[in-house]
């Protein structure tokens, strides 16, 4: 076990959040698509909340769209940051086993963890298929080292009261961050390197938002909307009916 230095979580955060931001930033500037969002988003929670303006609609199926697109990239990111944490710290290596993010060794156990942003991530076919997949790494890798095989399912917040799954350990939080780093302060640590001008990223983040609520509004209003109202029909047959209606652009 090695000793792992803040200045090394700094300098690798500072190299790598930047990607994470010109990713959410790429999302805003070249991938919307109003059609795209208004088949994946729900109207009919929208017309129960008495929504009246075309911008209000616009905005809250966006965020809700670009929530969902930054759980994703952040979740890779932190992934990064934890395989690159416990390589520094125990000779980690990104796993090539199906379905298994690293792998180390720890006090003579072989330890295939795969990684997931926060605890409460998976479905009953995605929790079959965790334990899938650790089974068939922890045959490979005993079968390749003759040693014991743990299986860790680690998440990189919240926290969970029973970390024996019967058949992996679900490790959360401080929890996670200790197990890979030998450091149970680290989970708070990290926080302030991770808000690397996060300012200025924001600032970027916020000017082509604006610009993109008020191109998709447009387009909305231009769709949807007849006489300053919006056509809940019109988009409710979009959203669910079984052949689309016709728009302005292709869907």
């Amino acid at each position: 076990m090695k000793k792992l230095g803040l200045r090394q979580i700094y300098k690798f955060v500072e190299e790598h959040i930047s990607i994470f931001h010109q990713r959410r930033l790429d999302y805003v500037r070249n991938k919307l698509d109003l059609l795209k969002i208004l088949r994946q988003k729900n109207p009919y929670l929208s017309k129960a909340k008495n929504i009246l303006t075309a911008q209000d609609l616009v905005k809250g199926f966006l965020d809700a769209f670009l929530q969902s697109q930054e759980e994703t990239l952040f979740g890779d990111f932190m992934e990064r940051l934890a395989v690159f944490v416990c390589g520094k710290v125990y000779n980690a290596r990104k796993s090539e086993l199906t379905g298994i993010d690293l792998e180390f060794e720890k006090e003579g156990i072989v330890y295939i963890v795969e990684i997931k942003a926060g605890w409460n991530w998976g479905n009953a076919s995605q929790i079959k298929q965790l334990k899938i997949n650790f089974k068939k790494a922890e045959k490979i890798l005993k079968k390749r080292t003759g040693k014991k095989v743990v299986a860790v399912n680690g998440c990189c917040f919240g926290r969970n009261n029973r970390s024996d799954k019967k058949g992996y350990l679900k490790l959360c939080g401080q929890i996670f961050w200790g197990f890979v780093s030998g450091d149970q302060k680290l989970y708070v640590d990290i926080i302030e390197p991770i808000g690397y001008q996060a300012k200025q990223h924001n600032e970027a983040f916020l000017e082509r938002y604006a610009q993109a609520i008020n191109q998709l509004t447009l387009e909305f209003s231009q769709q949807f909307c007849e006489d300053g109202k919006i056509n809940w029909e019109k988009l409710v047959e979009y959203n669910s009916g079984f052949k689309k209606i016709v728009t302005n652009n292709k869907g």
